[in-house]
């Protein structure tokens, strides 16, 4: 475990020219050291600052000539204190020289460790590097950084090194920029080392790498091109998406002064006889079960391991294709990355042969993948060539996981020839669009790319590593305001609005907004403002409330001829609109009202009560409105079916209408299943009868609809 510590030495310029960035410096320094506390609270840090007017260094002391550099902390274990340090760093007052900051960083981790320590050890230096470096005693700067590249790579050292420039570089010498460009990328090529320029407050946020993750293989073995063609690789993640980190529960039941105490809660699990509950059943007694609809299929390991499919593991390939018969969208879960084995030469040549070979024929490789032995499920996706632009690391391969057809999901959207020739855009309106979606563009053509993945931080995670820190300080801190420099990732770019101020202003002389307020009511998805029972004037039960059934206005533009499960009651609604024929109406109710029983007997566990009560809303608007009265046909099929799915007797014949009909069966069948979750809802909703103030067709008095609703309302609690 000891080589997984990191020793790192943070090297920040604080000149005169970096006073601009030096609050996003002490952010990005912060939240690494945040994020060690919570991953890697073992590593150790040092921070050394360079620029300033005063010195303090022990090179100084021992050799002289390192001049305005401070040691402002010394190698240590993180903790709190060092995060209050970096957000504190002295504004310099000269002109910094990275070259020896750099060399007191060296001289920092070699006297610390003393070539015992074998691990992790890393210097960061951020600066913009615009300022001359201090000429070499002996030899040229070139010769200076060779050598010291030499001694960070038998220490075992790496570098990483973030030029801030942009804005601050405008003024600066280009041929003391370009030199010293030159002098870091030796340290690129001769040392395990990593140049990052950056130009905004935002790229420097994501430049630094707070969170250390190491890579480790998914996959060793072969890739098997053919029975007698196999080549060696390793398998890497590339990308993963990051999650907010486990937290653990935390027990205040040990003593607080003990330094052996772990605070952890342990978790057990007793399985007892639904007979007997105090008779605890063993492990060996237990079966598992699995949902198979409303019943409970058991099935033993044994069976389960006799069905179970078990793949070999293994690479192979299925063939190849053009590139451009791979849809981008069709990509699924992280991406890997193929590599040749390490020191195998003749490996590594295979995966470059066949990479340029594949990208000068533009063609792609379809794969088949087990990444582990009994490994259950299968995978299968495309191979894509890496072409390497540096000397030293050879070509590679990115794969990505293909879905199979039922992982495909194809959503049917209206045409737009189906809207009437009014509601289309003409020429101007399209050209605007464009112009506007154009102006939305991250990437425009002459332009660097906005927020690069690599270099913009994740605003959430970052704001909960900070609250994290607050919290282990002062445990009732608030949750803090989002940071300036996040806001800029999160909300609207008022300087990109500012450019294209006559993009928007042709937006919106082209196309009027406002308010429909008749889409407004059918919007509503659940809850009424008041109960639909209630008799005030501005009621949800009342008749001109249940008007918004007819909002979408005499004849819908996309015509529905059957109630769907995605939208129900959107489908409902067109269909009561509807005056094409007389029957829509009557075969609204009557398909809405089987929804309603499907949705209740086929759920599990309620997860389909809050759909079916947004159904039941919508009916009774519907039945108001349209003041419908039961034909002897229409209650004899709503029974029949009442019957044949349930086996319940058959409910009165002669109530007037079918939502008060269902309702009272409703209530009958909940009462024999013993299901009260459904009614507590619907009495929580006040969802009742249709009385006579609401329909002149109804037999129920305002009384009687509330002496309903009472029934199924919930028993107070004492």
């Amino acid at each position: 475990m000891a080589r997984n510590k990191e020793k790192l030495v943070l090297l920040l310029d604080v000149g005169p020219s970096m006073h601009g960035v030096l609050p996003e410096v002490e952010k990005v320094c912060s939240m690494l050291v945040e994020k060690k506390l919570i991953f890697n609270k073992d590593d150790e840090v040092g921070v050394v600052v360079f620029g300033t007017e005063e010195t303090n260094n022990e090179l100084m002391d021992e050799v002289g000539g390192y001049e305005n550099i401070v040691v402002l902390q010394d190698i240590k274990v993180v903790d709190g204190d060092l995060i209050d340090i970096l957000k504190k760093l002295p504004r310099g007052t000269v002109d910094g020289d990275f070259l020896d900051a750099i060399v007191v960083g060296m001289d920092m981790l070699i006297k610390k460790y003393k070539g015992i320590y074998k691990g992790k050890k890393r210097l960061c230096l951020i600066t913009n590097a615009i300022h001359p470096t201090k000429d070499s005693l002996e030899g040229s700067k070139e010769d200076q950084v060779g050598t010291l590249a030499v001694q960070m790579t038998a220490q075992g050292m790496k570098m990483e090194s973030i030029v801030v420039r942009g804005i601050l570089s405008q003024d600066a010498n280009k041929r003391i920029m370009d030199e010293n460009d030159r002098l870091l990328s030796i340290f690129s090529k001769k040392t395990r080392s990593r140049t990052v320029y950056v130009d905004s407050p935002i790229s420097l946020l994501g430049a630094l790498k707070t969170r250390r993750v190491t890579p480790v293989t998914v996959f060793r073995g072969h890739l098997e091109l053919s029975q007698q063609m196999k080549i060696k690789v390793w398998v890497y993640k590339k990308t993963q998406e990051e999650k907010f980190p486990t937290l653990k529960k935390y027990s205040e039941k040990a003593p607080s002064t003990s330094k052996f105490a772990t605070h952890q809660v342990m978790v057990d699990y007793e399985y007892k006889s639904v007979d007997d509950s105090s008779t605890v059943v063993p492990p060996e007694q237990r079966i598992k079960g699995y949902r198979y609809g409303p019943q409970v299929v058991p099935i033993s390991d044994a069976e389960r391991d006799a069905v179970k499919f078990k793949p070999e593991k293994g690479v192979k390939l299925l063939g190849f294709t053009d590139a451009s018969n791979i849809i981008r969208h069709y990509y699924m879960k992280d991406v890997y990355l193929f590599i040749a084995e390490p020191g195998n030469t003749r490996a590594i040549l295979a995966v470059s042969a066949i990479a340029r070979a594949m990208k000068e024929m533009n063609k792609v490789a379809i794969l088949r993948c087990v990444w582990r032995q009994g490994q259950q499920n299968v995978v299968v996706g495309v191979l894509t060539p890496n072409i390497s632009q540096n000397n030293k690391i050879p070509d590679s391969f990115y794969f990505n996981v293909l879905p199979f057809i039922e992982d495909v999901r194809e959503y049917q959207f209206p045409s737009f020839n189906s809207f009437p020739a009014s509601w289309l855009p003409n020429e101007q309106q399209q050209m605007a669009a464009d112009e506007f979606v154009q102006m939305l563009n991250l990437a425009p053509s002459g332009k660097e790319e906005a927020l690069l993945p690599e270099f913009t931080p994740n605003p959430v995670l970052e704001r909960f590593y900070h609250h994290l820190e607050l919290k282990s300080k002062q445990p009732d801190a608030a949750v803090p305001p989002l940071d300036e420099t996040l806001k800029r990732i999160t909300e609207p770019d008022l300087e990109l609005d500012f450019e294209n101020k006559s993009v928007l202003d042709s937006l919106c002389k082209h196309f009027e907004l406002k308010e429909n307020s008749k889409l407004k009511k059918s919007a509503r998805r659940l809850l009424p403002e008041k109960p639909s029972g209630s008799n005030g004037e501005d009621g949800n039960g009342n008749v001109s409330d249940a008007r918004a059934v007819d909002s979408i206005g005499q004849e819908p533009v996309v015509k529905i001829e059957k109630i769907g499960d995605l939208t129900p009651v959107q489908d409902f609604e067109v269909m009561m609109t509807r005056r094409d024929n007389p029957e829509w109406v009557g075969k609204a109710i009557r398909e809405m009202r089987d929804k309603i029983l499907s949705l209740l007997t086929n759920s599990h566990g309620g997860d389909n009560y809050l759909v079916a009560v947004e159904c039941i809303i919508a009916l009774r608007k519907g039945c108001i409105l349209e003041q419908v009265s039961p034909s002897p046909s229409l209650c004899f099929c709503c029974c029949f079916f009442l019957n044949l799915l349930c086996g319940f007797r058959c409910f009165c014949l002669m109530e007037p209408g079918p939502y008060n009909n269902l309702m009272r069966y409703l209530y009958r069948y909940c009462q024999e299943k013993e299901i009260s979750t459904f009614p507590k809802l619907l009495a929580s909703m006040d969802v009742t009868l249709i009385s006579k103030s609401e329909a002149v067709d109804s037999n129920f008095t305002d009384d009687e609809a509330r002496r309903f609703l009472d029934k199924i309302k919930p028993e107070p609690k004492d």
